[in-house]
This record gives C-alpha cells, sequence and structure tokens, in this order.
C-alpha cells in the first residue's frame, strides 16, 4: 500500500461516507463472492457457525453466503444506512449499530471476520482492534481480515466518495495476533485469486 502524502479523506470520515453512498455502494458491490475459498478454507477450521461480522455493510455476498451455510451471523456497523441494508438482506441476523472500535458484546464467537472494513481505520486503532478480536474469542474460533500488503496509507473510492486504507506491516500484525493469543494459519499479500486482496486467517489459541 503506498503512502498518500497528502490525503483526501482520514479514517475519522470513513463511517459518515459509508452512510451517505450506501445506495451507490449497494448498487456497485461485486457479488461473484471471489472471498468463498478463504470463507471456505476459514469455516473449515471454525469449532462452530456462530459468526461476527465486523462492517458488515449490507450483508451482501458475504454474510448471505455464510448464513447459507448455517452460519449465525451478528452483523456490526457504524453507518446506519449500511445496517438497515444488511437488517433488510438477512432478517434472520442480528443488526448491531456501532463502531467496531472498542466494542464489547459480551458474548465470544466462533468466526470473527472484518472484510474490507478493518483496513479503513488508523494504524493505531487497528492496533487496539486485536483487544477487541481477543474479546470475543474463544479457543480455536477464526479471524479473517484484510489489510494491505505493505505499511502505509492510501485513498481509495466508494460510491464516487474518496476513503481513507491503511495497514501495518506483516510483521507488525503478526506480533499482535501473537501478543493477543491467535496463530497465524495464512497470509497472502495481494492474493491474486482474491481480486488482489491482502488476506490474513488466524485462529485463537489462547485461553477463554
Amino acid at each position: 500500500m503506498k503512502d498518500s502524502p497528502r490525503p483526501t479523506a482520514s479514517p475519522d470520515d470513513v463511517l459518515a461516507t459509508y452512510n451517505r453512498v450506501a445506495e451507490a455502494f449497494a448498487r456497485s458491490r461485486d457479488r461473484t463472492l471471489f472471498e468463498r475459498r478463504w470463507l471456505d478454507r476459514t469455516l473449515g477450521f471454525a469449532p462452530g457457525r456462530k459468526v461476527l461480522d465486523l462492517g458488515c455493510g449490507t450483508g451482501l455476498p458475504i454474510a448471505r453466503y455464510l448464513e447459507d451455510r448455517r452460519c449465525t451471523i451478528t452483523g456490526v456497523d457504524g453507518a446506519p444506512a449500511m445496517l438497515k441494508r444488511f437488517a433488510a438482506n438477512l432478517p434472520e441476523a442480528r443488526a448491531v449499530e456501532a463502531d467496531m472500535r472498542g466494542l464489547d458484546l459480551g458474548e465470544r464467537f466462533d468466526f470473527i471476520l472484518a472484510w474490507n472494513s478493518f483496513f479503513h481505520l488508523s494504524a493505531d486503532d487497528q492496533r487496539a482492534m486485536f483487544e477487541t478480536f481477543w474479546a470475543h474469542a474463544r479457543p480455536r474460533t477464526v479471524l479473517l481480515f484484510t489489510t494491505g500488503p505493505e505499511a502505509g496509507e492510501a485513498i481509495g473510492q466508494v460510491g464516487g466518495a474518496p476513503i481513507y486504507h491503511a495497514s501495518l506491516a506483516p510483521h507488525e500484525y503478526r506480533g499482535l495476533l501473537a501478543s493477543h493469543g491467535f496463530e497465524e494459519i495464512s497470509f497472502v499479500p495481494d492474493d491474486p485469486a482474491c481480486n488482489g486482496h491482502s488476506v490474513w486467517l488466524a485462529r485463537y489459541v489462547g485461553e477463554a
């Protein structure tokens, strides 16, 4: 992920931006399910089917795919317009309007997902999120999230609006995983089989 010397968006803008462009996002979101290989692999490691989807967006196509595979979904999103669509698309799922930063639902899950959401946080907020992952994990919980391939900041586009992205260096993510009781299963930067996404899969091996 290349540095952007003069960002035109900040991490503080992310939720408001997604709330504003929710309709455009819903129309343009790729639904070919290029993420399927990673989702299936993660389900193969998960001890159960209780899923926490952080930054769930509209729920399409990922949460719907997981629900079709007998998962019970809790979707969390801080953009009300996105969460409204999630609730309409997955009426049997639980929809929680909340910022993922500092989230504490007081329960633990089998599968924690932060796909194309975690990387909108600032570097410091990403570091702090590993406490949130830990707080919602039990032994053998799997964690699937996307980042950039290297440390840096970038400005992308969503619904025609600029949107902030950031990434830590891979070695720092590895340190954060290990210090919070997670073991790395796989990291594939710029995965060519997943539309160039940089994907992490880890498993919680600490104590409950």
